[in-house]
């Protein structure tokens, strides 16, 4: 509510200056520094320069304007101080607005909810891991860090198509149906499939160490993948197939869905119509042998190798003019890791040389590494790190924790899944997806601190409460509002909104994270101090429904971030 207040009267005195005036003036309205300075501050300095007429009038004018205006009846006082307007808003009004917008918004289960997206497509190409491999933890970010950014898009209105760009295509294949085909035994490939083929890539690798010539049967291998070989053809579909039921576990314990899971296979029918397009157009440079676009200050663009086989980079092309074809968005999001940067770079610049006018809708949602002792976090003793492992881990360790101060809960399991999954998430949706970030199990699943666990206990606290007495909203001592934490609790709540919107626009979840551990403190604070069960009916009304508010949006906010909500633990 405070940034609509803002917009307001940025609006209203921009429009009533102009009209005095006639001219337009921008006008600046902000939040002050210190809380005792007021709600909103207007500096004057901007419109000062504009007319050219003496700060004390200028200011005089402005908080004029203000008492005359339709918000005076929101307004409490104003001061002044120098060259700053400060707006000091009537608690009890300001209440009584963000208690009936509230209202309106969770009947019309609109909690949080915007307009700015609708009739805009947004399409998203997240988690994307290679089949026949692990799926480790270093695909938890783009995982969960779309996952996130997609559910906010969508609460601010837009359309979102979610992508599984699966690595399902290129050499790597010619090097696993050789050893499949060589030296692999097809029972331990049915037993365990993925470990399976991941010991046989490795092995590969070591072979070839002591035979390079692998490396060329490999790619003949490949090519006759690519010239669709029956026998490398079926080999490949079942790697693809059960690599995919082994993800879906992982998607399913964390609550991941996606619109498609068309791999990079599914665009290699689709290349040919690329180089066509890119020769026909003088861009494709012949360089020992390969075929790449020339892209001046950076590196080119490698399209077609000497072999004739496709590349990734032609495969992320074909993708995205079918993706442009067929949802016709307004942007694309891939949100990969820090390292792919010159990748989006380049195909940026090759979609604009081809001519067409949407490069700058590509858009890189980039992030950090996971870190553990400040190392990248991808070897453990030289494996692979499981990522159905660690959430194995943190639910164990969630189960333990409930088993220590609840030993009589019910469906303790099935709690300790969403603890320890939501831990997880949470921990990495906390900070800027930028930054690298340190991993330690222990820190996540602590029902103290900024956790995921800190969020949820805080929930089901607010709903024992809850559950003490029903609320009559009609019968409400206004005053418990004006209370100092209880009024931070409210005005926390106005900004829920605003929070999304912001955190959808940048494409940070973690402004969402942010917000709800301090809207959970504030309200933690206040149980600190308050008794909110208490005898007196039209108190505890009010002090109820302050609760159920902010659990309201606690609870919205942490489904959004992909984290479950629990009501005992």
């Amino acid at each position: 509510m405070i940034d609509t207040l803002k917009q307001d009267i940025r609006d209203y005195l921009e429009k009533t200056l102009e009209a005095r005036f006639q001219q337009v003036i921008p006008v600046v309205v902000e939040e002050p520094k210190k809380a005792d300075q007021g709600d909103l501050s207007v500096p004057v300095f901007s419109i000062v320069k504009e007319l050219r007429q003496p700060l004390p009038l200028i200011t005089q004018l402005v908080k004029q304007l203000l008492l005359e205006g339709e918000l005076s009846t929101m307004i409490d006082h104003i001061d002044v101080m120098g060259g700053f307007v400060n707006v000091h808003f009537d608690k009890k009004a300001m209440a009584d607005q963000i208690i009936a917008n509230f209202t309106r918004d969770l009947l019309n289960n609109q909690l949080g909810s915007s307009n700015e997206g609708v009739g805009k497509t947004i399409v998203m190409d997240y988690s994307s891991p290679n089949i026949a491999k692990t799926f480790s933890i270093g695909h938890l970010r783009s995982t969960i860090i779309g996952h996130a950014i997609g559910n906010l898009l969508e609460k601010c209105g837009y359309h979102v198509v979610r992508i599984n760009h699966l690595g399902d295509w290129g050499t790597q294949f010619g090097k696993i149906i050789y050893a499949y085909l060589h030296y692999g035994d097809p029972a331990k490939v049915e037993a365990n499939p993925i470990e399976e083929l991941v010991k046989l890539y490795v092995d590969f690798h070591e072979r070839e160490k002591q035979d390079p010539n692998l490396e060329v049967e490999a790619r003949a291998v490949f090519k006759g993948l690519e010239d669709r070989n029956p026998q490398y053809l079926a080999l490949w579909e079942k790697f693809r197939e059960v690599s995919l039921q082994e993800y879906m576990k992982i998607y399913d314990l964390l609550g991941v869905r996606f619109d498609s899971y068309a791999g990079e296979a599914s665009y290699v029918d689709k290349t040919d119509a690329i180089i066509e397009e890119l020769t026909a157009k003088g861009l494709l440079v012949e360089d020992q042998g390969a075929m790449i676009v020339d892209l001046g200050d950076i590196a080119p663009a490698l399209i077609q190798k000497s072999d004739g086989t496709t590349l990734y980079f032609t495969r992320e092309l074909a993708a995205l003019f079918f993706r442009k074809r067929e949802y016709d968005f307004d942007k694309v999001l891939y949100v990969v890791g820090n390292e792919q940067k010159l990748h989006f770079e380049q195909l940026r610049r090759v979609v604009d040389k081809m001519g067409y006018d949407f490069p700058e809708d590509i858009i890189h949602v980039n992030f950090g590494l996971v870190l553990q002792d400040g190392k990248k976090m991808s070897t453990r003793k030289g494996k692979i790190v499981k990522l159905i492992d660690v959430l194995e881990e943190a639910i164990s360790m969630s189960l333990s924790y409930i088993g220590d101060k609840n030993p009589d809960l019910e469906n303790k399991e099935e709690i300790a899944k969403k603890i320890g999954t939501s831990a997880i998430i949470f921990n990495d949706l906390k900070n800027y997806r930028v930054n690298d970030f340190e991993f330690n199990l222990d820190d996540m699943v602590n029902f103290n601190g900024q956790t995921g666990p800190y969020l949820q206990y805080t929930s089901v606290r607010i709903t024992s409460i809850l559950a003490t007495s029903p609320i009559d909203s009609s019968r409400i001592n206004e005053d418990v509002f004006l209370d100092e934490v209880a009024f931070d609790m409210l005005k926390e709540i106005s900004l829920y909104q605003d929070t999304i919107s912001r955190a959808a626009r940048e494409f940070a979840p973690s402004i969402l994270a942010k917000y709800l551990l301090h809207l959970a403190s504030l309200f933690n604070s206040y149980y600190g101090k308050e008794r909110i069960v208490v005898e007196d009916s039209m108190e505890r009304n009010a002090k109820f429904l302050l609760l159920f508010m902010v659990r309201a949006v606690l609870d919205d906010g942490m489904k959004l971030l992909g984290m479950q909500v629990i009501e005992k633990m």
